[in-house]
């Protein structure tokens, strides 16, 4: 499986509700210095609908400005729409909605 793929992967296992980090995907696949790339595969994801890629975000909980599939506004949208909470200042509640140790 080459990385994309093990990204991929590792993203559907994201659970509905929950979200994790770019840099906790990159560990996951075993490219812990990886970030930026897991964020490129996820850009360019073919398998939009059964990869969910808005389930990741960065570390601090703030979206991608370059979210792949309309823009940071329709990434908050589908994580509203499986129940994550933002907090005032725009950001996933990471407290809260973290899977796993992001």
């Amino acid at each position: 499986m080459n990385f994309f793929e093990s990204v991929y992967a590792a993203v559907r296992l994201i659970p509905r509700g929950k979200v994790s980090t770019y840099g906790a995907v990159a560990r996951a696949v075993g490219a812990p210095r990886c970030a930026r790339h897991v964020g490129y595969a996820l850009h360019v994801n073919p398998y939009f609908g059964d990869v969910p890629c808005h389930r990741v975000v960065f570390a601090d909980g703030s979206l991608s400005k370059s979210f792949g599939f309309g823009g940071e506004s329709a990434q908050r949208a589908m994580l509203e729409a499986e129940g994550v909470g933002f907090g005032k200042d725009g950001k996933v509640i990471m407290r809260e909605f973290l899977w796993g140790n992001g």
